[in-house]
């Protein structure tokens, strides 16, 4: 099996595990992507990078459940498709990073999607070799069909555009002609904290208005 090569980490790494702290208020491991894309694919030069309290000689990897070794440093050029997790020993395991070597993938930001952010659907087929029709899917609810371009975008985000999405293409340099299919991935929407905090405020301004009044009829 061949030694993947290091890399060095672009600043615009984008996010496997999300949030830096966990709920408890805890640093967590987190497992960036470069391209920031999900799932990633093989023929991309796909770079994955460990971040955690420790040094980076701590790092240890882990590909389809298996442990990796610690010989790959924090960061390395992924060179087969699989499951990746990474762990440190002061903040533990990460969110798992697919890399994908499908025939189709379909591909969405690899960063938290807040309420009015777009979303951006990438349709991608093997090595990006030209398709002549393409069908974005939502569920099993067709979106759109593209006869131009692998691209969709959906603006602003809305709680409803959660859930499975994948796509399809039509082949015409394939004999015969056929649709080819990529495995669903699923998008979660969260509210954004400015839209959540209004909305605390504005429930909690209901609730002293109708108590004064209440107090008011009362001491009345």
């Amino acid at each position: 099996m061949p030694w993947p090569h290091p890399a060095v980490p672009s600043p615009t790494l984008a996010l496997a595990g999300w949030c830096p702290l966990s709920p408890t208020g805890a640093q967590t491991t987190q497992l960036l992507v470069e391209p920031p894309w999900r799932p990633a694919v093989l023929w991309d030069r796909v770079t994955l990078t460990c971040q955690g309290s420790g040094t980076a000689g701590a790092t240890t990897w882990y590909k389809d459940g298996q442990r990796w070794g610690q010989e790959r440093g924090n960061n390395f050029t992924v060179t087969e498709s699989g499951t990746y997790k990474c762990e440190r020993p002061g903040s533990g395991l990460s969110r798992p990073v697919i890399v994908s070597n499908d025939q189709v993938v379909l591909q969405v930001p690899a960063r938290a999607l807040l309420e009015g952010d777009t979303l951006t659907l990438r349709c991608r087929y093997r090595q990006d070799k030209l398709v002549t029709l393409v069908f974005f899917y939502h569920e099993e609810t067709e979106l759109r069909r593209l006869h131009n371009g692998t691209e969709l975008s959906l603006s602003p985000l809305q709680l409803n555009h959660r859930g499975r999405y994948h796509c399809k293409v039509w082949v015409n340099n394939r004999a015969p002609q056929r649709l080819e299919e990529s495995a669903p991935v699923t998008v979660t929407v969260h509210v954004a904290a400015g839209v959540g905090g209004a909305l605390f405020f504005l429930l909690l301004l209901m609730a002293v208005i109708v108590a004064w009044h209440w107090w008011h009829r009362v001491g009345g």
